[in-house]
């Protein structure tokens, strides 16, 4: 695998992109994304149009990753995990710290987040973007859930796993955003991913951890 750190031409794409992101996220979620040009969202991250087409193809793609990069971040402290942790209790520590605000700035992504989630209700084209980032993350999940497992683990709990995983964050994230803004407790996201992953993969445990 090549370690070689990105350029910084690399470096400089990223922020731009998700710059946009954020624009794009912050503008959905005050106003919905109707009533929302991609003209707009250049202006609002300080980018050309020009610029803002040559990284997105579409205003609803814009938000793609804003929406990859949380699932990125639970998989890098997945993979940080140590040997001999199950993986079911891994990937729980790993939801529960990536959905829990620790500061303002972190208060404020999850409102964008949710008011993201609330308009793609009336969005299809943002609804495609949500579940193809979705589908991205499991598949990529999967090699982490397998490296945690060990060799011998039965693939198909690994890929239940993951799945199971995948779905918890999203349907708990679906479940805030339908609850609307502000939410009672802003811990609510990762509590109720954790009972979902615990509903959907508890009988995961044994299966796969007892394969390593």
């Amino acid at each position: 695998m090549d370690s070689k750190p990105p350029s910084l031409t690399e470096r400089r794409k990223t922020v731009t992109q998700f710059e946009i992101a954020r624009a794009a996220a912050q503008l959905f979620a005050d106003r919905g994304a109707d009533a929302v040009t991609a003209e707009e969202i250049a202006r609002h991250a300080q980018v050309s149009v020009r610029t803002f087409y040559r990284y997105f193809s579409s205003k609803e793609d814009a938000v793609a990753p804003l929406l990859t990069v949380g699932a990125g971040h639970w998989r890098a402290i997945l993979a940080a995990a140590g040997p001999g942790e199950e993986p079911l209790d891994a990937i729980d520590r790993a939801i529960v710290e990536v959905l829990t605000p620790r500061n303002d700035d972190d208060v404020e992504e999850l409102r964008w987040t949710l008011g993201l989630l609330r308009a793609m209700e009336e969005d299809p084209a943002l609804q495609v973007v949500w579940y193809r980032v979705n589908g991205e993350s499991e598949v990529q999940l999967r090699e982490v859930v397998a490296s945690l497992a060990g060799p011998q683990a039965d693939p198909f709990a690994v890929r239940l796993l993951a799945a199971a995983a995948t779905d918890a964050m999203r349907v708990a994230l679906e479940t805030c955003a339908a609850d609307g803004w502000p939410l009672a407790d802003v811990g609510q996201p990762a509590v109720l991913a954790s009972r979902a992953l615990r509903e959907l993969a508890g009988g995961l445990r044994l299966r796969v951890g007892a394969a390593k």
